[in-house]
């Protein structure tokens, strides 16, 4: 059975409404479809405004569907959860809290029969593993923009989510950190083998990562236009991932979708 089974899944958002009195409704993506195996790592792309931060937040619980549904490991998604943790690019840390309470704080809410002790354990573990040590008693103004967005993902990692999600977390960090927490992220997956679904405009960034990428046709009413299977051996690299035929031929066909097949999709 598959950990995550998103079923004709439709968004519309009430607009103004018409001189007649009347609502009316843009449907932002109508009947999306996918299913994540555990361990996965699928990619969401597709130009701004067809809706995918928006099936992101519908997946952690945050908005609702206007129809359809989202399975997790057998259940129905109706609200947020500590199964399913969220990582933003906008940081969204507390700003009154350290790096290293901003992770305990979610060790705790997900352990909360452990002892101080035991929490503080686990907590510098994802501290360390993320390469916080040495930054831990900083509050997030104090923090580099890679260095913050390492402590949320220290948070995310640190609950043993069966799902991670992330809304284009590395937007807002310069392209040489990008490339570092990257190859973390990636050390941390393989790790802790939970399923990440990504939301991403960098194709580069959705082949380096990706076991597989979903492409989605322009708004309104996107949808899952093609799904793809990056066959590229891990452990990736950019520098060797370039040179591969199968890096071309993917990237060259993401493009061509996204410059000419996006805005009609498969319809």
């Amino acid at each position: 059975m598959s950990l995550l089974s998103v079923e004709k899944l439709t968004k519309s958002f009430r607009q103004l409404e018409t001189e007649s009195g009347e609502d009316e409704w843009l449907c932002v993506f109508r009947d999306v479809q996918l299913k994540m195996e555990p361990g996965e790592f699928l990619t969401i792309i597709g130009h701004s405004g067809c809706g995918k931060s928006t099936l992101l937040n519908i997946i952690a619980g945050f908005e609702k569907p206007t129809s359809g549904g989202v399975i997790l490991d057998g259940r129905e998604i109706t609200t947020p959860g500590l199964d399913r943790m969220v990582v933003f690019q906008s940081f969204a840390l507390m700003p009154w809290l350290t790096a290293f309470d901003n992770v305990r704080v979610a060790v705790h809410a997900s352990n909360p029969q452990w002892s101080k002790a035991e929490i503080d354990a686990h907590t510098q573990k994802y501290i360390q593993m993320m390469g916080l040590e040495g930054s831990e008693r900083k509050r997030p103004a104090f923090l580099s923009g890679g260095m913050r967005q390492r402590v949320g993902l220290a948070r995310a990692f640190a609950v043993n989510p069966k799902m991670l999600l992330l809304d284009e977390p590395f937007a807002q960090i310069d392209a040489l950190t990008r490339g570092v927490i990257q190859e973390e992220l990636i050390r941390m997956w393989e790790t802790t083998r939970c399923a990440v679904f990504m939301v991403t405009h960098d194709v580069d960034e959705a082949i380096l990562l990706s076991d597989r990428i979903a492409l989605m046709s322009n708004g309104p009413e996107a949808e899952v236009a093609e799904t793809l299977t990056v066959d590229i051996p891990r452990p990736r690299t950019r520098e060797k991932m370039i040179d591969t035929p199968e890096y071309m031929q993917l990237r060259n066909h993401i493009l061509h979708f996204l410059i000419s097949r996006s805005r009609g999709g498969s319809r």
